[in-house]
């Protein structure tokens, strides 16, 4: 009798393995809680950011769609033809902040929401408490502050201060989503101030408050709110080392709008610069001013840039500097010290130092009468702002010739252009716009590149003098027969 063995099919062979593999139980991975990275295994520091012990463990598990077709279902709202789409409800309403609209392109859209990041003690809180106390006196809805690092009487003692108390104008303390979205509930705003978005977390997801995943699942559910019930949402987001936003970069996609709060705490200048904006440009910047009373819109902020001297001075040159779409006059300082043996100190502030090194490398190449190496040079701004554009080389070159020389620059002479490595003078964007500004502010004469002047762009200020200059030296000569006028 011959005895028959069964043997599997290489199908239930198959269908089995994937049974095992469904049945397979979550398999541990690790994830940075500070920038969003998956290492393959757990380190001790971050390979992205850096960070030392932000590598968790967390769990993962596998897809539960594998090879099958999602079947579709009737929308929601069906599509219709663009032209049929009515735009009021996108429509801007302004904040009564009239830099901040600036920044914003006009006000805030409903259902927008706004990621304001900046340095702590830079002034975020005060500057969207006057926001909240703003639209809650003229907008016709009330706004709601949330603070989840300060307690009620704490901000209040703030807007007393600052004089922003109204029967419209509601505050809470928390930390937690849930509580949060009570409060819209009950007090229906049109504006929603969550101070920060770092310090809210919610119980249905794993992590720590300020964690990636944390930060999120707190954000998305924020902005879900916010389209679907029509609130402008601003959300304060801290800052890294490096002056980034603080989170997982998806936080910056989720968002509407980035802004950026900066300012130098020795300085009273606060700048809110516009990263992001799906409502506007992305490249306006809002003047704001500091004081013992709260914040103010700078309108016209270039006076705090110069210096008004009763004779001319040494060591001085005006620029035009471009902050965004604004142009800002500014007023550049040099110092030359002493002859110093070894290496002599080269010290900026409010300047870029590798642009300034270089600006001394070409004075020292390709003029005569300077010896710059063996010299300390201080060089500055005023103001607190912070000129890093190429378009403020050829009056950084003309305040350290100036101090070098001991001769003082005409009072209302502006020099604008980019310094090359060979001397010559290279053109930069929006001179018309630079030159119509300092025009403004009454300076007579303007050096600029060659083919940035009147007889190249066809129209120029009144009552001012535009020179091309080719190079270094050719500024030089034009700016001491200014001076000599």
């Amino acid at each position: 009798m011959t005895t028959s063995r069964s043997t599997p099919s290489r199908g239930g062979t198959a269908g089995a393995a994937r049974g095992r593999s469904a049945a397979r139980e979550p398999r541990p991975a690790y994830q940075c809680d500070a920038c969003g990275h998956q290492p393959p295994k757990w380190v001790g520091r971050c390979p992205e950011c850096g960070e030392w012990g932000a590598v968790v463990e967390s769990t993962v598990t596998g897809p539960t769609v594998s090879g099958r077709v999602v079947s579709s279902r009737m929308p929601t709202e069906p599509a219709r033809p663009i032209a049929t789409i009515s735009a009021a409800p996108a429509r801007a309403r302004p904040t009564g902040v009239s830099e901040l609209d600036r920044v914003l392109g006009g006000g805030l859209v409903p259902g927008a929401v706004v990621l304001l990041a900046g340095e702590p003690g830079v002034g975020k809180s005060t500057l969207l408490l006057d926001v909240a106390q703003q639209w809650a006196v003229g907008a016709g809805s009330p706004s709601l502050v949330v603070s989840g690092e300060e307690s009620v009487s704490q901000v209040r003692l703030r807007a007393e201060r600052m004089g922003t108390l109204h029967d419209q104008l509601y505050l809470a303390a928390e930390n937690d989503l849930a509580s949060v979205l009570g409060h819209l509930d009950a007090v229906k705003p049109g504006l929603l101030v969550l101070d920060s978005v770092q310090t809210i977390s919610t119980t249905g997801t794993e992590g720590v408050p300020g964690g990636v995943t944390q930060v999120r699942a707190v954000t998305a559910a924020l902005v879900s709110v916010a389209k679907e019930r029509g609130i402008a949402t601003v959300l304060v987001g801290h800052v890294t080392k490096d002056g980034q936003v603080a989170g997982p970069r998806v936080l910056e996609h989720l968002v509407d709008v980035v802004l950026h709060f900066e300012g130098d705490k020795h300085s009273s200048l606060r700048l809110v610069r516009g990263v992001k904006n799906r409502f506007g440009a992305a490249d306006e910047v809002g003047c704001f001013e500091m004081h013992e009373g709260g914040i103010s819109s700078l309108a016209d902020p270039s006076g705090l840039f110069l210096t008004r001297y009763a004779e001319p001075v040494p060591g001085t040159c005006v620029t035009v500097a471009m902050e965004g779409r604004r142009a800002l006059v500014t007023e550049v300082q040099a110092l030359i010290g002493a002859t110093v043996a070894g290496s002599p100190r080269r010290t900026v502030s409010g300047l870029d130092s590798a642009r300034l090194a270089m600006v001394l490398a070409v004075l020292q190449r390709r003029t005569e009468r300077l010896t710059l190496h063996d010299r300390e040079v201080f060089a500055a701004t005023v103001g607190g702002i912070r000129v890093v554009e190429p378009a403020a080389d050829l009056a950084v070159a003309l305040a350290v010739a100036s101090g070098g020389l001991n001769l003082a620059i005409a009072p209302h002479l502006v020099a604008i252009g980019e310094v090359g490595l060979t001397g010559e003078v290279r053109r930069v964007g929006a001179v018309p716009r630079r030159l119509a500004e300092a025009a403004r502010l009454g300076f007579k004469v303007a050096l600029v590149p060659t083919g940035c002047g009147p007889a190249s762009t066809g129209a120029g200020p009144e009552h001012m003098r535009v020179t091309e200059v080719t190079d270094v030296r050719s500024a030089l000569h034009h700016a001491a027969r200014a001076s000599a006028e």
